[in-house]
């Protein structure tokens, strides 16, 4: 049976996002984004997959065991959001990745502190071919979901919140795999999807332009 999102990392399909992303760049405009992180796509025995991180339980603080992709924050030194991301990515996994793997950039979104974060697509290629040495002073777990998974409507969730009351927003959360992937890191992810399956995935939350301080409606997660 063919796999049903082989074309996704073709080079017609990186050559696509690649121009939506440079397009939606130049209409962005230069803004400051505090941190960065590397939406790592990959394929996994021919499958397209994202990859994942589990943050150590070693960092304490209120991300330590969420998922995530590897990512913090901007460091002097860094002369824009793709070196911090290709940094982040250097000491988390391990992984030299060069700019040439780079596709572009999602828009900028707020984490729960309200600082803006700018998520950097790039491509790891077959992760067989990859060696990866994790920081286990960063790094619990990788893990990766196929593009397949992700993208089948049984394996997506959403949660309402609401604030002052009533309601305010909606945030995606994908279900089914080795980790529930919620907050930021399923934002990042729904629009990694739209960006590349527009046909197949469309947007079905609703976010705050600025970081969310509302709480979830009881059994609005589904």
């Amino acid at each position: 049976m063919a796999e049903p999102c082989a074309g996704l990392l073709s080079s017609g399909s990186e050559r696509r996002c690649r121009a939506r992303l440079a397009a939606a760049a130049g209409r962005r405009g230069a803004a400051a984004a505090a941190a960065a992180v590397l939406v790592p796509l990959c394929s996994v025995r021919g499958r397209p997959a994202l990859l994942f991180t589990l943050r150590s339980r070693r960092l304490g603080g209120p991300h330590s065991g969420d998922v995530s992709f590897p990512g913090g924050r901007r460091d002097p030194a860094d002369g824009d959001v793709v070196a911090t991301a290709l940094r982040e990515t250097r000491e988390e996994l391990g992984l030299e990745l060069g700019t040439p793997s780079v596709w572009g950039q999602l828009r900028l979104l707020p984490d729960r502190q309200g600082q803006m974060v700018a998520p950097i697509v790039a491509n790891l290629g077959a992760l067989e071919d990859v060696t990866l040495t994790p920081n286990p002073d960063e790094v619990e777990e990788i893990f990766t979901l196929p593009l397949a998974h992700l993208l089948r409507e049984e394996n997506q969730g959403y949660t309402h919140f609401r604030t002052a009351g009533r309601y305010g927003y909606t945030l995606p959360i994908f279900l089914n795999g080795p980790h529930k992937v919620w907050g930021l890191t399923a934002i990042i992810t729904e629009l990694t999807l739209e960006l590349l399956a527009p046909d197949r995935y469309r947007r079905k939350t609703h976010m705050l332009a600025r970081s969310p301080a509302g709480r979830p409606l009881n059994g609005s997660s589904a």
